[in-house]
This record gives structure tokens, C-alpha cells and sequence, in this order.
């Protein structure tokens, strides 16, 4: 058994939604997820806030990842663009980098793509850098 790139136990949602992160460092945070029934609307495609939540869950890794010892990261801000669906069955991967880090605030875009490399959606994030 390999030894997890994050402990998920952390964030009980994305636990729950199924996200697996296969790469987290402070200028890369890497996921996958499988489109499952209970992730999707109508017509069997991926939910937008299944793909929000994953996105948020990858850039906020990245922002606490970046952040001084001590200190937290909450989301202020996410701004997400639908651009194809994903089908149920399939598994979409995300990569969020950094936009901007700084010492009060930090923004990730997030790149969440379907199996054959096509675009599904783009999340840009502002984290605020919490004491």
C-alpha cells in the first residue's frame, strides 16, 4: 500500500466525493475524480459543483501547501467556466497552480479536463491567508 500524497481524512468532503490527489506540492496540486451517478445531473454529466468542489479542494492543498507554518487558508473567492461535459463512468483530472501567492491572499487556477484532454471547466480561486 503506498503511502497517500495528502491526508484526505483532513477534508471530509472531498473524502466523501471521492477526489484522489496523485500530486501536492506549493505550485502544483494535481487530482482525479470519477464521475459518478450521484456526482451528476440530468443527462449523466458531471454536477458544476462537483467540479467546483474538486477545483476548490486542489487549490486550497496548493494555498495551505504555500502558506507559512501556522497560518490557514480559506476560499474568498471561485469563479467557475463550464466549457464540455463529462460523462458518468469516466474519471476527470485537475491541476491547479498558482496565479498569485502572497502573504495575505493567494490565487489558483484550476484545469479540470476530461479523460481525452478536453477542457470541462476552468476555476480561478482567491484564498485568504488566515492567523
Amino acid at each position: 500500500m503506498s503511502t497517500p500524497v495528502f491526508d484526505l481524512d483532513l477534508l471530509p468532503f472531498a473524502a466523501l466525493m471521492g477526489v484522489e490527489i496523485v500530486h501536492a506540492a506549493p505550485d502544483r496540486v494535481e487530482g482525479r475524480l470519477m464521475v459518478r451517478p450521484d456526482l451528476c445531473t440530468a443527462g449523466g454529466v458531471l454536477h458544476g459543483g462537483a467540479a467546483m468542489a474538486l477545483a476548490d479542494t486542489l487549490g486550497a492543498i496548493g494555498a495551505f501547501l504555500s502558506t507559512p507554518e501556522g497560518k490557514r487558508t480559506t476560499t474568498l473567492e471561485s469563479k467557475t467556466n463550464f466549457i464540455a461535459p463529462a460523462a458518468t463512468g469516466t474519471t476527470v483530472k485537475a491541476t491547479a497552480t498558482p496565479l498569485h501567492i502572497g502573504r495575505r491572499s493567494s490565487i489558483w487556477v484550476t484545469r479540470v479536463e476530461a479523460e481525452d484532454g478536453k477542457l470541462v471547466a476552468v476555476v480561478t480561486q482567491t484564498q485568504m491567508t488566515l492567523d
